[in-house]
């Protein structure tokens, strides 16, 4: 059973604007699933139809084996979610707003208390739990909002670009603790477009664009796609004997190479470690005479491999859009007295009760924010009953 599934997930704003296009995934028990794209390609719309605060125009999105829909207040206390910057009550300290969390979540006083010393203690704000949330730092904010999604012991834990707005050292400290929070049976997915994050935490990963998730697979594969095995090097002096001396770096020769100006790009392609290739090319600086001026081992592969996928996504639309519309049009019954049939509007099945004219404000687009006329009821308020966003005031 997957812990989260969505299949042809689409969400359709005002008629006009597609933030999720049939998106199809799937995160299993235990992951840490590193949901990766840019602002706006729909990753905090993917959270809110998972939490049952959004409804989607078609497709099904599941949680637990189970539909999720707003009314599914029991499916949502079994989540721990974590918005992007949370907005907590600025004239609360985290004791008494950890205190009303874990009331909203019908937990006793004794077991609130307990679990919120034990939580302060983990996020290290122990020494600020009487201090008001407004004097507290950003890096504090997003601790204690962590906390917060922990107050019921979930399973699912989603968070939401956790490390937006932090320095170096909040951020290190928050992947630290999402880290610890790893393993065993709980499951984590966490939504950001700063690569580095998901590669220090993430055991999968997924890239979403324009609505639509173009890979998905564990964090070894996603490293698949780039020239593995390669590094780049600046030298400087004699570069054409340093050049000649570059298959010598493989007992078999295995390795190919390309120069630009002063850098070489070498790839291994031999059995041994790649240490033991970067141990040979300083080796070999050395016995040429050149001189050093930059080496890079690839430290930056998983940026690579996210823009070489973007790439590839960008190329083939075209292709894949023609053979959508082809499809849609051979499922399709004639038109009448040779009318063109409208094959969009046709093909994105509605489900019973919804209607295909959402007027729900899209947090991913531009405008978000903005007040949302009468529609289908999209709203934070709706699905609120036992439910796990933790940013807002009482």
């Amino acid at each position: 059973m997957h812990v989260v599934e969505a299949v042809d997930l689409t969400k359709v704003y005002h008629n006009r604007y597609i933030a999720l296009n049939a998106l199809d995934l799937k995160v299993d028990k235990g992951m840490v699933y590193g949901l990766v794209g840019p602002n706006g390609a729909g990753k905090s719309t993917i959270f809110r139809i998972m939490l049952g605060l959004q409804r989607p125009t078609a497709g099904e999105a599941r949680v637990f084996g189970e539909p999720m829909t707003p009314q599914r207040a029991d499916l949502r206390r079994r989540i721990g979610f974590l918005p992007t910057n949370p907005a907590l009550p600025r004239d609360m300290t985290p004791i008494s707003y950890l205190q009303f969390v874990g009331k909203l979540l019908g937990m006793d006083r004794g077991e609130v208390m307990i679990r919120l010393t034990t939580l302060l203690q983990a996020v290290d704000l122990t020494s600020v739990g009487s201090q008001r949330i407004d004097e507290l730092s950003t890096g504090m904010v997003t601790r204690l909002g962590i906390a917060a999604a922990l107050m019921n012991d979930p399973e699912l834990l989603i968070f939401d670009e956790p490390t937006s707005g932090l320095d170096p050292a909040g951020r290190r400290q928050t992947i630290e603790l999402i880290r610890e929070l790893s393993g065993s049976d709980r499951t984590i997915i966490i939504a950001t477009h700063i690569l580095s994050d998901v590669e220090r935490v993430c055991t999968d990963i997924g890239i979403i664009t324009d609505g639509r998730v173009i890979h998905h697979g564990p964090m070894a594969e996603m490293r698949r796609l780039v020239r593995q095995r390669t590094l780049s090097i600046e030298v400087e002096g004699n570069l054409r004997h340093f050049e000649q001396q570059l298959p010598e770096l493989d007992t078999f020769g295995a390795i190919r190479f390309e120069r630009i100006g002063s850098e070489f790009r070498i790839s291994f392609l031999g059995a041994e470690p790649i240490p033991t290739y970067v141990q040979r090319v300083l080796d070999l600086v050395d016995r040429t005479g050149v001189e050093l001026l930059h080496l890079n081992t690839g430290a930056h592969e998983i940026e690579e491999a996210f823009l070489r996928r973007l790439e590839e996504d960008r190329a083939t639309s075209f292709v894949r859009a023609s053979a959508w519309t082809t499809a849609q049009k051979l499922a399709l019954p004639p038109a009448n007295n040779g009318a063109t049939v409208e094959v969009i509007s046709e093909a994105i099945p509605t489900p019973d009760g919804i209607d295909v004219v959402d007027v729900d404000v899209d947090p991913d687009a531009e405008g978000a924010g903005q007040s949302a006329p009468d529609g289908d009821g999209d709203t934070e308020a709706e699905a609120s009953d036992g439910g796990v966003l933790h940013s807002g005031s009482p």
